[in-house]
């Protein structure tokens, strides 16, 4: 057992997540209307990216979240970045939240603090929004391969954790169960959801399941999600897998894709963290437009 696995079933408290990193380079001046979106400053301004982790952890979240989200080798490479120069980018990323980290003992942050290396869906490779629906036409054995290697990259690393994030399909998440095997660093699985299922129309019931044997995982749940969908997710991952489960959705706000802007008006709140606890989340925090002032207000509801 990790020493993150350790924290992570305390019977005392949920650990904090971070907030949107996008958002949060936004708020700091940084355009990411880009297919490589907040990878790209990976880099281009990497210092930008420890600024905004920084802010997270001055924030109270336990865990930070590294820019690898939209990482790839695939991605990279259309921009002229070969095999090599992506895999120091990937390991960059980790890096990145470390020095993040320092910095914040440093200024006299005396709890643990974790780096989590985000892992997005093959979906997030093509930047059309393919993530939001799955079923991208490739098998399990594709999927995987696809996966795998960036895996090996940001797992030698050794980030506290691997986050497989926004994941759409229970076909998806068994390539990605499967890719994660050997490497030595615990992982999280986390389903984007819409209307009680998948992005891509599955039971949840079914999707959580995947995981409940999966030693790797040490949690599983939902993110990039609406505020409402979670409490009812996080009960149902715990009661189908017994293992912690992890909670972050969007701030309520809906993306349009069309005009290219965020609509609606946020209904993320702490009081709702406190419920997403109760029913059994073990890691709480934020995705899009969640930014360090909500997260602030979520660790002083879930920190004793």
């Amino acid at each position: 057992m990790t020493p993150f696995t350790t924290a992570l079933t305390s019977p005392t408290a949920a650990l904090v997540l971070d907030g949107g990193l996008s958002n949060q380079l936004e708020a700091q001046g940084h355009d990411l209307g880009d297919d490589l979106w907040s990878a790209r400053l990976l880099a281009e301004d990497p210092e930008a990216l420890v600024a905004a982790h920084l802010a997270y952890y001055r924030a109270g979240a336990d865990v930070v979240t590294t820019a690898g989200y939209q990482a790839t080798f695939e991605g990279f490479a259309r921009r002229g970045v070969d095999r090599a120069g992506t895999a120091r980018l990937l390991t960059r990323s980790v890096d990145l939240v470390r020095e993040a980290a320092r910095r914040a003992r440093a200024a006299g942050a005396t709890r643990p603090l974790w780096v989590a290396a985000s892992v997005g869906p093959y979906g997030a490779m093509p930047a059309d929004g393919s993530e939001y629906r799955g079923r991208y036409g490739l098998g399990t054995a594709e999927l995987e391969a696809f996966h795998r290697p960036r895996l090996e990259v940001v797992a030698a690393a050794r980030p506290d954790v691997l986050a497989l994030e926004t994941v759409p399909d229970a076909d998806e998440a068994r390539a990605l169960l499967r890719a994660v095997r050997g490497l030595g660093v615990p992982a999280w699985l986390s389903y984007t959801v819409a209307g009680g299922l998948t992005r891509a129309g599955r039971p949840l019931e079914e999707a959580f399941g995947l995981a409940a044997d999966a030693e790797e995982v040490v949690a599983v749940g939902v993110n990039c999600c609406a505020p409402e969908e979670t409490e009812r997710a996080v009960a149902l991952a715990a009661r189908v897998t017994g293992k912690p489960v992890v909670a972050y959705p969007n701030s309520g706000e809906v993306w349009d894709a069309r005009a290219r802007a965020w609509r609606g008006r946020p209904t993320f709140s702490a009081d709702l963290a406190e419920a997403w606890r109760r029913a059994g989340a073990r890691l709480v925090g934020g995705c899009c437009r969640v930014g360090p002032a909500a997260i602030t207000d979520v660790a002083a509801r879930l920190r004793p």
